[in-house]
This record gives structure tokens, sequence and C-alpha cells, in this order.
């Protein structure tokens, strides 16, 4: 069986809600439950925080500590993991002092460097409320959930679509100079463009293998009961990609960006690339596209992916990653409710899932471990 990761203890301090809390985990299904506005999603955030990345929330720094009148206050979340390497203790959160703005990470008690370090012992994958509207909303929010994807399974993705971004917004602040009457340095626009389409390029192919795994591992039916989703990109690059080598895609988004320029110049921005990808979901069996499925099926199309993407992970990675359920039963019937419940028994996974009614996760006594937060804090059910 692939190894597990498992979180064995949670502290936190001043972070959000949470003025305190202590809790220790033991079992391979957590159950968190209380109110609307108690703190659950919280302890999950605080979990994700562990990891790479800005948490299952994107937030800023800045907001994530314990609010004190205007202020927000210094914040850490500790935790400690059993894992393939053994047991570690991992920390993060904003010092006394120190700019709100910027976090630390420790592991022993020691500073980390990069987050790549982080990479390498920590994992995890989550379904938020907010998850359900991906397919009513915009094309960026798909985006980032196929980018967080891709990042779990290959964490040099991050750096790519950062060094994409950074140059193209310093392009994008060059051509603005242009239409003030200021003419942007030719040799200056032919570097960014230059590293846009090396890192966009680079990026892309980054996502089109794990759309392939991904896809791959949904028809083998690793999640269960779920019905398998069929994913795709809409992107130019990656559909030149199919038919070119990746330095051919290279030379022609370089002298696609370069011929753009007076176009981007009067939108002020890039108005193709990488940038603009966007990620379809459809539903296998039906073949009907996710956003013209009902509610309920859009929510177990999340969850067969999220499934068959922590099945990738534990493959690649050589140990399962925590799965973080938020709100996981809204909009799911008896039947499928019953059915996650036995793909996350059957899973070497440890999974977080919060909810509102304690009932809804009844057929998991005996199996999971119970938590109740309330006004008084977190306590075992």
């Amino acid at each position: 069986m692939t190894p597990s990761l498992r979180l064995t203890r949670l502290q936190l301090q001043d972070f959000r809600n949470h003025a305190r809390a202590s809790l220790r985990f033991s079992a391979g299904i957590v159950v968190i439950a209380g109110e609307n506005g108690s703190g659950k999603t919280n302890l999950l955030e605080a979990i994700s925080l562990l990891g790479p990345g800005r948490g299952l929330r994107g937030a800023r720094i800045a907001d994530l500590g314990r609010r004190v009148g205007e202020e927000g206050l210094p914040w850490a979340v500790s935790g400690r993991f059993e894992g393939p390497e053994g047991t570690f203790d991992l920390g993060t959160g904003t010092a006394h002092g120190g700019s709100p703005e910027k976090r630390a990470f420790r592991l022993d008690n020691e500073p980390v460097k990069t987050q790549a370090e982080l990479g390498r012992l920590v994992a995890a994958v989550w379904l938020t409320p907010q998850m359900d509207r991906l397919f009513q909303e915009a094309a960026s929010g798909r985006r980032r959930f196929l980018d967080r994807l891709v990042w779990a399974l290959d964490p040099d993705h991050a750096r790519q679509v950062s060094a994409y971004e950074n140059a193209m917004s310093q392009r994008n602040r060059l051509l603005s100079e242009g239409r003030e009457g200021r003419r942007p340095d030719p040799a200056w626009l032919d570097g960014l463009e230059d590293a846009m389409a090396r890192h966009g390029v680079a990026l892309t192919a980054a996502r089109r293998s794990l759309i392939a795994r991904l896809n791959a591992a949904l028809a083998e039916g690793v999640a269960g009961a779920f019905p398998a989703a069929l994913c795709a990109l809409e992107c130019e690059t990656a559909a030149a990609l199919e038919t070119r080598s990746a330095l051919a895609v290279e030379d022609g988004l370089r002298e696609a960006l370069a011929a753009r320029r007076g176009r981007d110049a009067a939108a002020g921005m890039a108005l193709a690339g990488p940038h603009r990808c966007d990620l379809r979901l459809s539903h296998l069996p039906k073949g009907v596209p996710a956003e013209l499925c009902s509610t309920g099926e859009q929510k177990a199309l999340l969850i067969s992916t999220v499934l068959a993407h922590s099945a990738l992970i534990a493959s690649a990675r050589g140990f399962a990653p925590l799965l973080l359920l938020d709100e996981i039963a809204a909009h799911l019937d008896a039947t499928r409710r019953e059915a996650l419940f036995a793909a996350l028994t059957a899973l070497p996974a440890q999974s977080f899932l919060t909810g509102t009614e304690p009932g809804v996760f009844a057929s998991l006594d005996g199996t999971a471990e119970s938590f109740a937060i309330g006004p008084e804090g977190v306590a075992a059910a």
C-alpha cells in the first residue's frame, strides 16, 4: 500500500478567529462539525498553509492574523507530521515586530530556505464551496485550479508561472509607456518576449502532461463510484505543442508577441498567450460539458478529479497527500455521500472533512475521529 502522510498534531496561535488551539489526530478520516462562522474552514486553511503556496483561500498573509480592533496580530501555525521520511515538525507564521506581509517557515525548528523543501515533504489537495462555482466563473479561476493541480506534481511549475507573469507584467508596462509617447526599448521588449515564450511553453507543457495523466487515471476508474471527468485545455500554445516541437512553438510565440505589440499596447494587456488558457471539464459517461450538468453532477465531477489527482500524487511522490474537504456533503445526495465516504475509507490518504450537521457523517462512526467546534473552541466530539 502507498505510504500516507499523516498530520498528528495541529497548533494555532492568533490565526483567523482562533486565539489558540491544539488538536491531536490519530485517525485516517477526521470530521470537524460546527455552525457556519465557527472557524471550520479556518482549521483547514491552517493545514493547507503548512505546504507550499498561499493555502486554500489564497489569502493575503496580513489578513490571516486574528484581529483586535483594526489590527491583525502576528500569527503562527504548526503541525507534526508522520511520513515516509519519518516524523517532523513544520511551522509557519509572521513575526512580532516583522512585516505582516511576510511569513517564514521552520522545519524541525530550523529555517526553511525555499518552498521546494516543503513540497518534498508535504502535499495537500482540497475542495471548498467556492470551487462549486468553478464552471460558471471566469477562466482565471479554472486556470488557477489547473495550475495548483500541476504544482502538486511538478514543484518547478510555480517558478515557470511566476517568471512568465513577471515578464508579461514588465512588457505591459513598457507598452503602456508607448501609449504615453515614450518609445519603449525594442531590445528590452525582445528580451521580455523571449522570457514569455520560454516560460510560457514550459508551463503549457506541464499543464498538458497533467491533463493527459489525469484523464488516464479518471478513465481507469480511480474515483470509484463517482463519474469520470474528461479534462481538456483551450489554449493556442497547447494546441501547437500537439504537432510541433517545443522549440518551434517557442519561436512562434515569440514572433506572435512581437507582431501583437500594437494591439496589446492599445488594449493595455497581452491579448493572447498561455495566460489565457482555459480548463474545460466534461461528464465523460454522458458526454456533457460540466457547465451544463446539474449542481450535484458538477460537485461529483470535482470530487472525481480531486480523487484522481490524489492518486497521481501518491504514485509520483511516493506518499498519499492530505485531503481537505470543506463542506463536502453539500449538494451530494445520500447515495453519492456514502460513495464518497467509501472512497475515502479505501484511500491511504488522511482526510479532513467539515460540515454543519454531525449527523451527515453518522455512517463514519467507528472509522472517523470527530471534533466539534463552537464558541469555546474545538474539542473531541
